[in-house]
């Protein structure tokens, strides 16, 4: 990697140009690994940046390198980290720490008393979690908004998930408590 300067930032209006160069990695990103994925639409990344509920991480001259966004389930008794992915270009540099650190304290300023979660297979982020204060914990202690697990539909292990009646599946669930920390 050249020593062009990273910026790891809220994501702002005018970030919504990276949306779907963001998805297709996400995508490709998955396949790669061998993975599954819960897909998104451009639509859903652009509705997350302009709900101040993203970050981005991106060269001093504008290249994409990183993304991650936040949502809110069971009326705001959990948010959700996802979608954390870094352009392969830029991977193996701390950025995606970086960018799951704002990410997890932006979880935190939004919504201090809410529980966070993330769903990960990715032992990269499994690490990261623990780091931040997340503990594995079973499905049924994260969100119980049929709209979340709608939301696997999309990966490639949701027959898993179902014929576990969303008890598990191969991803791992991971809760940060704020009453516990």
């Amino acid at each position: 990697m050249e020593d062009e300067r990273i910026i790891v930032r809220p994501a702002i209006p005018a970030d919504v140009v990276f949306a779907g160069v963001i998805i297709d990695e996400m995508e490709s990103s998955a396949i790669a690994r061998g993975s599954g994925i819960s897909k998104r639409s451009a639509a859903s990344l652009i509705e997350k940046i302009d709900a101040g509920k993203a970050i981005i991480a991106i060269t001093e001259n504008g290249e994409w390198v990183g993304f991650s966004y936040i949502e809110c389930w069971d009326n705001g008794k959990f948010v959700s980290n996802s979608g954390l992915i870094v352009s392969p270009k830029h991977r193996n540099n701390g950025i995606a720490s970086l960018i799951k650190t704002q990410i997890f304290e932006l979880s935190r300023s939004k919504y201090p008393a809410a529980k966070v979660f993330s769903i990960t297979s990715g032992l990269a982020i499994m690490k990261m979690n623990t780091k931040l204060g997340f503990e594995p914990v079973t499905y049924a202690e994260v969100a119980r908004e049929t709209q979340f697990w709608e939301g696997c539909k999309s990966c490639v292990n949701y027959d898993v998930l179902q014929s576990k009646n969303r008890c598990n599946c191969l991803c791992t669930a991971m809760l940060f408590d704020p009453q516990l920390n």
